[in-house]
């Protein structure tokens, strides 16, 4: 419930704003504005408010304001002067962009709150770097704390991982400032040229040699889930698991590695409490998870929490700062999501990086689930890419109709009708595959997990 309910608010509010800025640029203009829906299709809900009826659709995904215009419908003599079609050039275009604009402008804000009050992250430090990538070709150290990435503030994880996925799309080198762990300032040069457009669809620092730093977790038992097979058969909290089946178990990953992979099977486990050595034998309970039959004991580790407290960070900024930092940030999404469209375009980067409804809605919940933060930064991302994709130049969307309104400026004659009649069809087939794609990646996710 709190998935569809965020995603609900989510989309309402973007598309409110979106299509707000459309209706008050044209107020300004002197258009009629007829209707401003929310929704598509068959009204549900409407009010009369001043000249302008505002109404609710069937269909949630989207929004428009119908202006008066002889080109829909014929116009009386005497409101002639305030149909949109009959306004300069410059005005209709100022109209059209108006919604794109707005979504920006909410993400701003958006940051703006976000960063004045603190946006949780994990500390750029970094864990240990495998051999032969280019990380360790770099001579960087595991231990190190990421400072700067060309010059530019990484405080949090976050910021490293967009601003390398940034420079990526460029396969530039890149200058990288380092805290060492003795406190010293380094320099390292990083180089990206090795990335391929597929490392771009998963976790393309792991290609690089970048992993974040995590406190080995030793595996002490700290709590039992209510059906533990480990508390039925006499372990303790606090009973530190030394081997299994005669194999050394020296954190809990080695642990959940060998319990995995041994569900209802018999397995010897050796357990120090204090200063003796206890044996049992456990069957581990299967479970299946995405797909695959694992084994589990039915026990969590015990956390030294203040060594894990360390490694997050809280990022915010004075008013002005924050507002920079906020602009910065649309400025810098705008840019990466066109890179990447970009890219998708030239067949550099898979198209799996179109997201539909699902995915979106599958975000919204989790985001919600963080906190009204994590949803906030969630609602101005979705927004720049709302911004982004109303502008580019397909016939249907804001970007189609500036295109028009940017040749008849130029040539000083409208664009003809067959031409618009061409390009409406070419927009619709083009808005189709891709929301094809997107669908099509949604359901992939939720099969594949």
């Amino acid at each position: 419930m709190l998935t569809i309910a965020a995603f609900v608010t989510a989309i309402a509010i973007l598309v409110f704003v979106h299509e707000f800025g459309h209706f008050w640029v044209a107020r300004r203009c002197g258009v009629k504005v007829l209707r401003f829906s929310i929704g598509f299709g068959k009204v549900i809900y409407t009010r009369m408010i001043g000249e302008t009826e505002w109404a609710l659709s069937l269909i949630p995904l989207g929004g428009y304001v119908r202006m008066l215009d002889e080109r829909e419908d014929p116009v009386p003599d005497d409101l002639l002067q305030y149909a949109f079609n009959r306004k300069p050039v410059w005005q209709r275009m100022a109209i059209v962009a108006a919604g794109p604009l707005s979504n920006f402008l909410l993400a701003i804000v958006l940051y703006w709150v976000v960063m004045m009050h603190g946006v949780p992250g994990l500390k750029p430090t970094l864990g240990d770097i495998p051999a032969g990538t280019p990380a360790a070709l770099a001579q960087m150290q595991a231990g190190e704390t990421l400072v700067r990435i060309n010059d530019e503030p990484v405080p949090s994880w976050q910021e490293v991982r967009w601003a390398l996925l940034d420079l990526a799309l460029q396969q530039a080198d890149v200058r990288i400032e380092v805290l060492s762990r003795n406190g010293m300032l380094q320099t390292h040069t990083l180089s990206l040229g090795g990335l391929e457009a597929k490392d771009l669809d998963g976790e393309f620092l792991d290609k690089l040699g970048l992993h974040l730093y995590q406190p080995s977790i030793l595996p002490v038992i700290g709590e039992f889930a209510p059906d533990s097979v480990a508390h039925a058969a006499g372990l303790q909290l606090g009973d530190k698991i030394v081997r299994i089946n005669e194999v050394a178990i020296k954190d809990w990953r080695d642990l959940v590695a060998v319990i995995s992979n041994h569900a209802n099977q018999s397995v010897q486990v050796e357990v120090l409490r204090g200063d003796t050595t206890l044996k049992s034998t456990l069957i581990p309970k299967a479970e299946v998870q995405n797909g695959k039959t694992i084994g589990k004991l039915g026990v969590g580790p015990k956390i030294d929490q203040a060594e894990w407290d360390a490694l997050f960070v809280e990022v915010s900024y004075p008013p002005m700062e924050a507002a920079w930092q906020a602009l910065r940030k649309t400025w810098e999404t705008s840019s990466v999501s066109l890179k990447m469209f970009g890219k998708m375009l030239l067949g550099e980067v898979s198209i799996k990086n179109i997201s539909g409804p699902v995915t979106i809605a599958d975000y919204a919940g989790q985001s919600a689930h963080m906190g009204w933060v994590s949803y906030l930064g969630f609602l101005a991302l979705i927004s720049i890419s709302l911004g982004v994709l109303n502008l580019l130049p397909i016939p249907l969307l804001d970007g189609g109709h500036l295109l028009y309104y940017a040749v008849e400026w130029i040539k000083g004659s409208p664009v003809s009708e067959r031409i618009m009649e061409l390009g409406q069809k070419v927009g619709i087939a083009l808005i189709g595959t891709l929301m094809i794609f997107a669908l099509y990646n949604d359901l992939n996710r939720l099969i594949s997990g």
